[in-house]
């Protein structure tokens, strides 16, 4: 009998395959009983790491250096973006001064991300699913009850409008009756009138007679004659009989008035998980936002800038230089973009990945470990602005060459999956030019577009069904028209936009209702935004190049 499935619950050492297993190898493996440790570890391997059975799998293997392939990495070189080293590549001269971050450190805070996820899709996210899918059960359960309803209130109709013609028909045939009434009676007068003149002429015909048989002579000399007055013949009667004139059957009118059946409607409403995250706890806006920091960036005319964790963000302007700096202010990493000319954009995906937007060579392009790869070519098409949306997609504005047309298209990797660019009007839903059009995703997957060129924030929904336009709220202290630039969202789904003409930042709640001004913090020309993890708004002054960090929730 074969030990292996003999017994399923019973583990078997991996070299003799006959004895129970008391230990593990966590570098290989292996499973082994006592006696075959020896042999295991007797290979000259020096990293070998034997434990209990039961606390099998709970080494870390660290990945092999690609440089010294004896060597595994256990540090990351913050300065190369995050690339794996080990401890000869932290000797070399390549990462002479360096900064390095033990990947034991990040491993632990990935496990404890892991753990929290799996207790989040346990505990509230597969129950939702659970809740959705027995709700659609129901729906489908019930839907032969409901249409049957449906035909029977069809048919309830019909019987309705059966009776009704009857009705109509029935006093049809009155209203004929009583016509025939009066046209017998027409008829019936002047025959009457004939017959009477009838016997007027024959009593003088009779008359006549007498007098052509009589000698008298006095009587003859009496005579008068009627021809003149029997001449006059009454008209001739001729009463037509009345017609019915049926009305030519439309169906499509007939269709309509009988009554109307609403067209299929799919509404989503959506459904909120609550997850015990800290950046889902409800948090109020301060009255007085505060400056936090001042990040001096040295870009000439600073346009954009990104979280690319809690400690560093990435910056770009009107040069090629995309610039990465830490929270105290120092430069961390330059990159620079291959065509020699500034970007328009810049995100960073889900992966850690740079993005960013060249309007010349009119490509989306991505950095990662030092290389840089094109992902989206677009031919006939510029693109303006971009962001990475919870799933992972991108989102990027763009308008035609000859700037008749704008619209946003979402990207899986390369492919395109989705435009919006009209409202259910079919009028178009932003501004035609190439002017700026920074756009974000919101919390409730709601799109919300800066459009500079329509002096408007336009916000729609997943399946690009407009939702709200925002343009401004009127104050007395903001003298300026509201011209949009930079957009951004945070954790209580509030939207934020920059006034760079009034030096302040707008606050509207999901449903672009106005809240409140950031008009402190001596903001000046505010343009890009971004708000970081832990709720701290990261804003771009054009001119001065500089970046504020600013607290403004609770």
């Amino acid at each position: 009998m074969d030990p292996h499935t003999s017994a399923q619950d019973v583990h078997r050492c991996d070299l003799c395959e006959t004895a129970i297993v008391h230990s593990y190898c966590d570098i290989c493996h292996v499973n082994l009983c006592t006696p075959c440790i020896g042999k295991h570890i007797s290979d000259g391997y020096d990293k070998h790491k034997i434990v209990p059975f039961k606390e099998r799998r709970s080494t870390p293997i660290y990945p092999k250096c690609r440089t010294h392939s004896h060597k595994f990495c256990e540090f990351q070189c913050v300065n190369c973006n995050n690339i794996l080293i080990c401890s000869s590549c932290m000797a070399s001269e390549q990462h002479m001064s360096h900064k390095f971050v033990e990947i034991a450190e990040i491993y632990k805070k990935k496990k404890e991300a892991i753990d929290k996820d799996a207790v989040e899709l346990e505990n509230s996210v597969f129950p939702t699913y659970e809740e959705i899918a027995l709700d659609l059960e129901n729906q489908l359960a019930s839907l032969d009850g409901g249409y049957e309803k449906l035909i029977t209130e069809i048919s309830k109709q019909g019987e309705q409008w059966q009776r009704e013609i009857d009705i109509v028909v029935n006093k049809m045939k009155t209203e004929i009756s009583e016509i025939k009434v009066k046209h017998k009676d027409i008829l019936q007068k002047h025959l009457d009138e004939i017959k009477q003149t009838q016997t007027l002429i024959k009593k003088t015909l009779l008359a006549i007679r007498k007098l052509e048989n009589s000698t008298e002579i006095s009587s003859t000399m009496e005579y008068s004659s009627k021809i003149r007055e029997f001449s006059k013949v009454p008209p001739k009667v001729q009463v037509s009989l009345p017609t019915f004139i049926p009305k030519p059957i439309d169906r499509e009118k007939l269709y309509s008035l009988y009554g109307q059946i609403t067209p299929l409607s799919t509404a989503t409403e959506e459904n909120v998980l609550t997850l015990n995250q800290p950046n889902t706890l409800v948090r109020e806006l301060l009255d007085d936002p505060e400056l936090v920091a001042t990040i001096q960036t040295g870009h000439e005319y600073l346009r954009s800038v990104t979280c690319l964790n809690e400690d560093r963000i990435w910056t770009s302007g009107t040069t090629n230089d995309i610039k990465c700096f830490n929270i105290e202010g120092s430069l961390c990493q330059t990159i620079r973009a291959k065509s020699g000319k500034y970007t328009n954009d810049i995100a960073v995906d889900n992966d850690g990945g740079l993005l960013y937007l060249n309007g010349i060579t009119k490509t989306v392009n991505r950095v990662k470990n030092g290389q840089t790869e094109e992902l989206i070519k677009l031919l006939g098409w510029v693109p303006r602005n971009l962001c990475v949306s919870s799933t992972g997609d991108l989102l990027v504005t763009m308008f035609r060459n000859d700037e008749t047309q704008s619209k946003v298209v979402r990207y899986s990797g390369s492919t395109e999956k989705q435009t919006i660019q009209l409202d259910d009007e079919d009028k178009p839903l932003y501004s035609w030019n190439g002017f700026t059009k920074y756009i974000t995703e919101n919390r409730n997957h709601d799109i919300c577009v800066a459009d500079y060129g329509a002096d408007a924030v336009v916000v729609v929904n997943q399946d690009g069904k407009l939702r709200w336009r925002y343009t401004g709220h009127p104050s007395v202290t903001k003298n300026k028209p509201f011209k949009p630039y930079g957009i951004t969202t945070d954790s209580q789904s509030h939207v934020l936009t920059a006034d760079s003409d009034n030096h302040c930042i707008h606050i509207l709640d999901q449903n672009g209702q106005f809240l409140r001004y950031i008009d402190n913090c001596d903001l000046e020309d505010p343009y890009g935004l971004c708000v970081d993890n832990n709720a701290n708004l990261f804003v771009c002054e054009y001119y001065s190049g500089n970046v504020k960090k600013i607290k403004y929730l609770n």
